[in-house]
């Protein structure tokens, strides 16, 4: 009889499995820098080190990964993301706000910045002082622990933010380097004059322009110039430094040793510098997460990264695994584009631009990985629309079109049923981004002030279309907590003075648990809609996130119809942008006789043509 295997083999299998993905980025970041063999033997002593700290009970789940290393692309994944004290409280509060979640279908719970951050202002949390503290407002890491072993127990992922590009200036490397300490100087890209910093500015753009325009912030302790994409507090790191990656390294398994399953891996699209570019989404950005993804995958297989990379649709696709980097990197990145496609299309009811970007830019399937489909964040609506793309629609201009959904979205439009506003408005260029809410964006904030039980109907039947698409397009659907009760925008963010400069909070309210237990109105109608969507996802395997999305353009403008590949058979899914019903031409399309999943009936056919009710969404198999 053979011994049994230990925890010893079962690393060394993983890392023989793995290190074969970790040496071409190690050579291609690091080599002018550190001997790729000093690099990676560093690299592995990390990984055995927190191995050997993992719980067992961990372990036993990265086993369980290892054999289905696909389950996060599961119909039945279902995403929720809240922040902590707007939804619970307190951590300690947390897990009895489970049965909840479990009300919803939820199997991934994305608890927002909860590290702790800088005093003050601090981006929403994304300025972090220190990495292996929680926010004391919250809790402490026990309760941290505590509330990820709940959420484990109930089958649902614990899910947290990681900010990779920059750290708060009162972190203890930053402090270290302002006290002269040059091994922590390293960690930052600083300048000894603004004559770098000067050049580089010519091709930047300005992420905050209103509250922190340009790109770099003089330190009188240090007196250095300092990389600050951000905001003047929020220090870049400089990942061209192997002691960087190896410390975020440390922290990313630091951190899954606590319990949490997936990294949200904020502004990775920055991490990587080269003058004469934008500074976003370089080839070296790519090498970076498949080193750590392929790194963490060693010393703890049951944990996947998901990429925030709100980008334009051509530079989307990488951070999904194309080339060398396919199945390697990332396993999830937000669809910002299919969000801002739902927005603009609902806006004008034409859906040539959504087919047009949706078909043209993306492929229909990745090698083990998928998209994380939303329709509102905490974050702004940043409008990503290009003129390379508009020049495919005729008499439709880029700039134009994003003026024109600033303007209906904040409400200035006539006729606009939106109540939005406008966010960082670029004076320079005119360029503005939008907040708001899903319901007060999608009209029902407007309608039930003016009473008006039709306006409150589309109000509901808009949201229910972009929960139908976002379950269906492909990948794990996202519900931004209170948009399952059409919570609206939240102004009272202005009384708080660490706030108030920052409109992105008018989106994120706190909960209001006397609209989630309602039985009427609204809130329940929204409430029920989502629950009965997401039931119906989870008993379609088709929906599932290896399965390929096709995008299907039709002669029928106010209509957009995408198809999931399945083996067996084909689900077509059909949405009306628009407040009147419209039909469509089955022939093609639909084979036999097909039944809409959604309400368990006949598709409604006469005489080959499909009929889709005003807001309405079809699933059809």
């Amino acid at each position: 009889m053979s011994d049994p295997i230990t925890d010893t083999d079962l690393f060394d299998l993983r890392w023989d499995r793995g290190r074969r993905d970790l040496a071409g980025p190690i050579a291609r970041l690091y080599a002018r820098h550190m001997d790729p063999a000093d690099f990676l033997s560093r690299l592995k002593a990390v990984l055995q080190r927190h191995w050997a700290d993992r719980p067992a009970d961990l372990k036993r789940l990265d086993l369980r990964r290892d054999l289905d290393p696909d389950w996060f692309l599961s119909e039945r994944m279902v995403a929720y993301v809240f922040y902590i004290d707007n939804f619970a409280g307190t951590l300690a509060a947390l897990p009895d706000r489970i049965p909840y979640l479990q009300s919803l279908g939820v199997t991934y719970a994305h608890m927002m910045p909860c590290l702790m951050p800088r005093p003050g202002a601090n981006d929403g949390g994304y300025a972090v002082m220190d990495y292996t503290r929680i926010d004391p407002r919250l809790g402490d890491m026990d309760d941290f622990r505590a509330a990820c072993a709940a959420f484990r127990a109930a089958g649902i992922s614990p899910v947290i933010d990681l900010v990779l590009n920059h750290t708060a200036q009162e972190h203890d490397w930053a402090q270290r380097a302002q006290a002269g300490d040059r091994f922590y100087q390293a960690f930052y890209r600083l300048f000894d004059d603004d004559t770098l910093p000067r050049q580089y500015e010519k091709t930047l753009v300005e992420i905050f322009p209103a509250q922190a325009p340009g790109n770099f912030t003089y330190d009188p302790a240090m007196q250095k110039w300092v990389w600050t994409t951000f905001n003047t507090y929020q220090w870049d790191l400089n990942w061209e430094n192997p002691h960087v990656f190896l410390a975020m390294l440390d922290t990313v398994l630091q951190l899954a040793n606590q319990g949490v399953e997936c990294f949200r891996l904020d502004a990775v699209a920055f991490m990587w510098k080269r003058m004469g570019t934008g500074c976003q989404n370089l080839p070296e950005v790519h090498d970076l997460l498949q080193l750590l993804t392929q790194a963490t995958r060693i010393a703890a297989p049951a944990v996947i990264h998901k990429a925030e990379a709100i980008v334009g649709p051509s530079d989307l696709v990488p951070y999904l695994g194309t080339g060398t980097h396919a199945g390697k990197v990332s396993q999830l990145a937000y669809h910002n584009n299919l969000m801002v496609q739902f927005w603009s299309t609902l806006a004008s009811g034409d859906t040539r631009l959504m087919n047009h970007v949706l078909k043209s830019h993306f492929p229909e399937t990745f090698r083990r990985a998928s998209f994380a489909p939303y329709l509102r964040c905490h974050d702004d609506i940043g409008w990503a629309i290009t003129p390379e793309d508009t020049a495919h629609i005729p008499h439709m201009e880029a700039k134009d079109h994003r003026n024109y959904l600033s303007d209906f979205y904040n409400g200035s439009f006539p006729g606009s049923w939106a109540r939005g506003a406008d966010f960082q408005v670029n004076e320079e260029t005119g360029d503005r981004r939008t907040n708001g809410s899903l319901a007060s964006l999608a009209g029902l904030e407007q309608a039930v002030e003016a009473g008006d039980p039709a306006l409150i109907d589309a109000a509901i039947a808009r949201i229910r279309l972009g929960h139908a698409l976002i379950a269906s397009y492909g990948g794990i659907p996202l519900i931004y907590m209170g948009d399952e009760v059409g919570l609206t925008n939240d102004h009272s963010y202005l009384a708080d003075p660490a706030r108030a400069d920052d409109g992105r909070w008018m989106q994120r309210p706190a909960m209001d648990w006397g609209r989630a237990v309602a039985t009427t109105g609204p809130a329940a109608r929204i409430r029920a809609d989502l629950v009965h969507i997401m039931a119906v996802r989870k008993s379609v395997p088709q929906l599932a996130g290896d399965v390929p999305t096709r995008v299907c353009p039709t002669d029928n403008t106010a209509l957009f119809v995408w198809q999931r590949l399945g083996d067996d058979r084909t689900l077509t899914g059909v949405a009306n942008f628009t407040d009147q019903p419209q039909t469509l031409s089955a022939d093609g399309l639909l084979t036999d006789d097909p039944v809409d999943l959604l309400t368990n009936s006949p598709a409604p056919l006469a005489d080959g043509s499909l009929t889709v009710p005003p807001y309405g969404c079809l699933w059809l198999r």
